[in-house]
């Protein structure tokens, strides 16, 4: 069993998001280790880009604070050097194409492996273009998490069907960010992917409070929370240490 299986295993995965960087390399260090200590299953570790897509403004200034900070690849590489020394679940880096690319594939992929990353979700890498990287993934055993957005309806069997890992359900249209009210049809997403992979599905994009996290564990296997807790770390900064592990306990604990 692989380390991303086992967060699934006989349990709801709660798996939070953090940028790495912001606001500091070292900060990101012990809020990784907070967030193991209050229950995170899997922690998705963003590496800052100038352009992320995916993301809403929390994210998007977190990214750009990070990248004004000095926060590079190899600098990240070497904080999840530093943390797969001490904790044992699984990681996963969330980044866009381009950094990637201009990294080198095989270099990108060989590094990850050696310093104990487990998978890698790249939201702006189509499932059409996945091939591109697959096979430097496959040679050091990363996984690609694949996306299933709301709009993704006819495309949900054959990106299941190709799943790894586990399976990103984007629970809303947009960007990332806090959403009070989640009005997408999930049950009927989670139910045409069951039927199709036994590869677990968490849902992310919007989720912030722990009554959504309960309701979001009851049809998935995980629920990804990033924004807010991006948004803990702007309130309080360096200082953000014991309300991370407080939100992420409030968080797994509820589901």
């Amino acid at each position: 069993m692989n380390r991303i299986e086992s967060a699934f295993k006989n349990k709801k995965a709660f798996i939070p998001f953090i940028t790495a960087g912001y606001p500091n390399i070292n900060k990101t260090e012990d809020f990784i280790y907070k967030m193991v200590s209050a229950g995170a299953d899997l922690i998705e570790i963003g590496i800052p880009f100038s352009d992320p897509v995916a993301e809403g403004p929390v994210i998007q200034e977190a990214s750009q604070k990070a990248l004004e900070a000095g926060t590079n690849l190899d600098n990240i590489f070497e904080l999840v050097k530093n943390v797969r020394k001490n904790i044992s679940i699984p990681l996963v880096f969330m980044t866009y194409i381009n950094p990637v690319f201009k990294y080198g594939y095989d270099n990108f992929f060989n590094r990850c492996s050696s310093i104990g990353i487990d998978g890698i979700i790249i939201p702006d890498l189509p499932f059409e273009e996945k091939n591109e990287i697959s096979q430097f993934a496959k040679k050091y055993d990363i996984k690609i998490i694949s996306l299933i957005a709301p709009t993704s309806e006819d495309r949900i069997k054959q990106i299941a069907k190709d799943a790894e890992g586990f399976l990103y359900i984007v629970s809303s249209m947009g960007v990332t960010g806090i959403r009070n009210e989640i009005k997408t049809d999930l049950k009927s997403i989670l139910s045409s992917v069951k039927k199709t992979t036994s590869i677990p599905a968490a849902i992310g994009f919007g989720i912030h409070s722990p009554e959504q996290a309960k309701e979001m564990s009851k049809i998935a296997d995980g629920v990804i929370v990033g924004s807010a807790i991006i948004k803990i770390i702007k309130e309080y900064g360096t200082n953000a240490d014991k309300h991370i592990y407080n939100y992420v306990k409030r968080m797994k604990e509820s589901m």
